[in-house]
């Protein structure tokens, strides 16, 4: 495992070449949800790359809370699913 995804739909796929990599993070379609209210913002994206260090599950997927009382707290998923799930979750208990 080299640990670097792309997705494809919303299924993460493993890359080897890093330039097919690099090229796939530039898009736009990494976004799964932002969302903001009162100065305080979720936001949860597909990160494309392993935060789970091949113990277990790929965690590719991230929601961050920024500003607020909960700045800085972060949720990972490995999933898309998953990830759209935990971030309308954490809009709801943060927003």
């Amino acid at each position: 495992m080299h640990g670097k995804y792309k997705l494809v739909g919303h299924n993460a796929v493993e890359v080897e070449d890093l330039l097919e990599w690099a090229k796939s993070m530039e898009s736009d379609n990494r976004i799964v949800g932002k969302t903001e209210k009162d100065g305080v913002k979720v936001s949860t994206v597909f990160l494309g790359l392993d935060y789970n260090f091949g113990e277990g599950l790929p965690l590719l997927f991230e929601s961050m809370v920024f500003g607020g009382q909960h700045d800085g707290e972060t949720i990972r998923y490995a999933t898309w699913e998953e990830a759209e799930m935990g971030h309308k979750q954490m809009c709801t208990a943060i927003l």
